[in-house]
């Protein structure tokens, strides 16, 4: 009987200790949620922290562009009005440059309002240069060669002071309030229509209402504004500032530029070499590939164009009918490598 107690005695423990091992496992489990919870709460702490830096820091670069953008334009402005051409030149380059280096901190509308005073500056600089230019007193005198006999009669190349002077009929372009470009191609249809670095550069250019034309500018220009096209290719060299394309359809355009806006255009095809992000509005059915365009002399088109050959936000589109940020905008895309057009010769 002593030895059926001390056996007793010595189960007790035994019988107690069994339910007792789930309860202590819970004891060391349930502090390590607990840390868990707090680590997570830590995370979510410093998230809130650094977005709120990150903010902070956003408008500060915000505010500060704003106030050296406004100082620049009004210097730019400045020497536009004394006639410092050269000058007023380089500053809006430099005032480009300072918009494209600042996109990537700034709200889409400041984008917007940079992008179109640069714009309205550049309409300014080619209407002071225009009126700042000698008058010529003779004007369309050459006198037409006679054809050697035998030879074979060529159609007369198109000359840029009578496509310019076709589109004063027009109106400005968007930008340039005080006067047309200086050169391009207007009402013309089913044409192979070409200009040559003496003619572009560093002018500002208008295609305008061409029809079912092929377009080759072989140069470095100032601008392009390309409007109210249709079923045409326009094949361009390095443009040192903007192109706006306005109103086109079925169009393939090729294009280097600093800035590129694109306003009610359908079903057209980019190839772009951009230094800042691209801008449609109002335009459904557009897609963007890389610039492969070239042709003898265009590395020095570039160097003179300033535009960086290493920079290109071709596939970096900002949609101003689009304000999801969610979901991408149904109105433009990327062409596939695929179908895109490596040969234009």
């Amino acid at each position: 009987m002593e030895g059926e107690a001390a056996a007793e005695e010595l189960l007790v423990p035994a019988a107690f200790v069994a339910p007792l091992q789930p309860e202590m496992a819970a004891a060391v489990v349930l502090p390590e949620r607990l840390q868990r919870r707090e680590a997570e709460r830590q995370q979510g702490v410093e998230r809130q922290r650094q977005k709120k830096e990150a903010q902070v820091v956003k408008e500060e670069q915000s505010e500060f562009f704003i106030a050296a953008f406004a100082q620049e334009r009004e210097a730019v402005e400045a020497l536009i009005v004394a006639g410092q051409l050269e000058e007023a030149t380089g500053r809006l380059q430099g005032l480009q440059k300072l918009l494209t280096e600042s996109v990537r901190f700034l709200a889409p509308y400041e984008v917007r309002q940079g992008q179109e005073a640069v714009a309205r500056l550049q309409g300014d600089l080619a209407v002071r240069r225009q009126q700042l230019q000698p008058k010529k007193k003779f004007a369309f005198r050459a006198l037409k060669k006679e054809a050697a006999p035998g030879s074979e009669s060529r159609p007369a190349e198109p000359a840029w002071p009578v496509t310019a002077a076709q589109a004063l009929r027009h109106g400005t372009a968007e930008g340039e309030p005080g006067g047309p470009p200086l050169c391009g191609f207007s009402g013309v249809e089913d044409k192979e229509l070409e200009l040559g670095p003496r003619e572009l550069l560093q002018r500002d250019v208008m295609l305008s209402e061409l029809r079912g034309c092929r377009v080759r500018l072989r140069g470095n220009a100032n601008t392009l504004r390309v409007r109210d096209c249709q079923g045409c290719t326009v094949l361009c060299g390095p443009v040192s500032t903007s192109v706006l394309v306005d109103g086109c359809n079925d169009c393939v355009l090729v294009l280097a530029c600093q800035q590129l806006r694109t306003h009610r255009t359908r079903d057209t095809w980019f190839y772009v070499q951009v230094t800042s992000r691209a801008v449609i509005e109002d335009c459904t059915k557009v897609s963007f590939a890389p610039y492969t365009w070239s042709y003898p002399g265009i590395e020095g088109d570039f160097e003179s164009s300033g535009l960086d050959r290493n920079r290109n936000n071709w596939n970096l589109v900002d949609d101003f009918d689009w304000l999801a940020t969610d979901k991408p905008s149904p109105n433009w895309s990327l062409i596939p490598e695929q179908e895109r057009i490596s040969c234009w010769d």
